[in-house]
């Protein structure tokens, strides 16, 4: 009886029209999220509920269903954004806007889109590395490099994302050589994060390293570790029959997304020239769009040449990636 009366007076009475709101799980911290969400909401009035999802996003999704609230996921690295795919938790998005992301930054089927790019570079030392001493990826496994290579654990979607893709470029054997030649060259055992190794460089444990450009700008706006990063130079290397592999912060939209509408404005928003802008240079990366330059700190890195092999085919990948990983047992 209740519910008759209410929906009678539904019926009869002009409601006011509820606020749009968009909700977002986001694997990125809120600062560095944040500037976006203002701006955004600020040119459309719509609001934003940003849920930081540190870790188990897939399984979040996937209990959640057909009842998640959320509407889009915001990560980084194509191996997360594979793995969202691959769980059934995403849906394709058709939109003229996000045609400004090149498609070789994006899902062959829609699914997630590339915001910012960040390339997976050497940190070298400045004193004990030359200029010219390591140009590929495949220099890191030659044996000059014997006990002078530190790293993070290569079973790291970051380095099972640049495993994949030199899979994708030489082959299975190639890559087995290539993992147990950079084995082979370590100067510890693999631990702790990107920055991690560059002060391990700084203290002299080892002389190169693989990390993210971004790390750079991190490092620097740091008072302790603004030291370490003085300490080294950044070396765009490539692979010898391509350019430097780069990864990828992206967004998607859930299967579930109950603001479809509004968020579909905020996929928009992140890939026009303001967010761009503001994207890349709170996140010290480089932005998707074409026309958007690079921030300051970021061109002063210098200039390279992005490889073209399509990151869903490097997705794709990666399980195989993780398979010869294992099986050389690289972190063991």
């Amino acid at each position: 009886m209740r519910l008759t009366a209410l929906a009678l007076i539904a019926g009869s009475v002009a409601l006011p029209a509820m606020a749009e709101e968009v909700n977002v799980y986001s694997h990125r911290q809120p600062e560095l999220i944040q500037p976006l969400i203002d701006a955004f909401t600020a040119e459309t009035g719509i609001d934003v509920n940003l849920a930081y999802v540190d870790k188990g996003m897939v399984e979040r999704l996937q209990a959640e269903g057909d009842r998640s609230p959320a509407d889009l996921v915001l990560t980084v690295d194509v191996a997360r954004l594979g793995e969202l795919k691959d769980a059934g938790v995403l849906q394709a998005v058709e939109d003229e806007a996000l045609d400004a992301v090149p498609a070789t930054l994006s899902d062959d089927e829609n699914q997630w889109f590339a915001l910012t790019t960040r390339a997976r570079i050497v940190y070298a030392s400045k004193d004990r590395v030359a200029d010219g001493d390591v140009t590929t990826y495949e220099d890191l496994a030659d044996p000059k490099w014997k006990g002078r290579i530190c790293t993070r654990t290569f079973t790291h979607d970051y380095n099972v994302a640049l495993t994949a893709a030199f899979l994708a470029h030489h082959g299975e054997a190639e890559t087995r050589e290539w993992l147990n030649g950079i084995k082979a060259n370590l100067a510890r055992p693999p631990e702790g994060g990107d920055r991690d190794q560059v002060k391990a460089i700084w203290a002299g444990q080892c002389d190169i390293s693989l990390g993210n450009t971004y790390y750079m700008g991190a490092m620097l706006k740091d008072d302790e570790q603004k030291e370490w990063a003085d300490s080294v130079r950044i070396v765009f290397p490539t692979f010898e029959d391509g350019g430097t592999h780069v990864n990828v912060s992206g967004v998607a939209m859930t299967k579930a997304s109950p603001n479809r509408e509004a968020a579909q404005k905020l996929m928009d928003f992140l890939v026009g020239d303001e967010a761009q802008s503001i994207y890349a240079e709170t996140n010290n990366e480089f932005p998707v769009v074409e026309g958007v330059p690079a921030s300051e700190l970021v061109a002063s890195w210098g200039e390279f040449t992005a490889d073209e092999l399509p990151l869903a085919e490097i997705s794709d990948l990666r399980p195989k990636a993780l398979d010869l990983i294992e099986e050389v047992n690289f972190d063991g």
